[in-house]
C-alpha cells in the first residue's frame, strides 16, 4: 500500500476539490480494499522487526545507567510516562503531516516550514506539560524535589524531539520512496523512545550533580 507517495507530493495536482487524489491513490485504494489480511501482514511485519531491534537499544541505555537508576529508584516511575507521552505528541505530529500531504495542503516543498512549526509546537507543549506535571509529582506523589526537577526539564526537550521526528519522518519517506502510512509512525516511536529515555539519564545525572549528589 502505498497511498500517499503521489498526493501533493510527487506531482503537486489538485482536483477542484482542493484534493490531490489522482489515479495511482485511487488505485492504491481499491487495492488495499481487496488486499488480503496475510498479504498486508507480511508487507508490514519487516519494518516492525527492524523497529523491534532497534528498540533493543533502550536496554543498553539502561544497562548504561543502571547505577544512576539503583541510586535514583523514583527515575524509573516516569520512564512509561516518557515513552507514551513522546509516541502520543509525535503520533500527533505524525498523523497531521500526513493528512495534510494526503489533502494536497502541502507539498515536499514545505518541509523546511512544517516541520520547525510543529518543532516549535512541541516544545511549547512539552514547557507547558513539564511545569504541570514536575510540581504536580512533587507536590502530590511525594517525588523528590530533584527527581521533579528533571522530570519538568526533560519533558520540552522530549516533546521537542517527538515533533520533529514525527513532522520530518513523512517527507522523508516520501522523498525516499518508500510508504509513509507504514513507516513514519513506528519508524518515529522507535527513535524517540532511544533518544528520550538518553535525554531523560543525561539530564537527570546533570541536575543530580547541581543538587550536589554523588552519582
Amino acid at each position: 500500500m502505498n497511498l500517499l507517495l503521489q498526493c501533493g507530493c510527487a506531482n503537486g495536482g489538485h482536483s477542484h476539490g482542493g484534493k490531490s487524489l489522482g489515479v495511482s491513490d485511487y488505485e492504491d485504494i481499491l487495492d488495499y480494499k481487496a488486499k488480503p489480511f496475510h498479504s498486508i501482514a507480511f508487507e508490514r511485519v519487516g519494518w516492525l522487526a527492524i523497529f523491534l531491534v532497534s528498540l533493543s537499544f533502550t536496554a543498553l541505555i539502561m544497562n548504561g545507567f543502571e547505577h544512576t537508576l539503583s541510586n535514583q529508584i523514583e527515575l524509573a516511575y516516569f520512564i512509561p510516562l516518557m515513552a507514551g507521552h513522546g509516541g502520543n505528541l509525535g503520533g500527533q505530529a505524525v498523523g497531521t503531516v500526513l493528512s495534510a500531504l494526503s489533502a494536497g495542503v502541502i507539498t515536499r516543498k514545505d518541509a523546511v516550514r512544517v516541520v520547525g512549526k510543529e518543532s516549535m509546537s512541541g516544545m511549547a507543549m512539552g514547557v507547558m506539560l513539564g511545569a504541570l506535571v514536575g510540581p504536580a509529582s512533587y507536590y502530590t506523589m511525594g517525588i523528590s524535589r530533584h527527581v521533579a526537577v528533571v522530570v519538568s526539564v526533560t519533558f520540552p526537550l522530549l516533546s521537542t524531539i517527538a515533533a520533529f521526528l514525527g513532522s520530518s519522518l513523512p517527507f522523508v519517506c516520501v522523498m525516499l520512496g518508500l510508504d509513509p502510512a507504514v513507516i513514519a509512525a513506528p519508524a518515529m516511536t522507535s527513535i524517540v523512545d532511544i533518544a528520550g529515555l538518553l535525554c531523560y539519564f543525561l539530564i537527570a545525572n546533570k541536575i543530580f550533580r547541581i543538587f550536589g549528589m554523588e552519582l
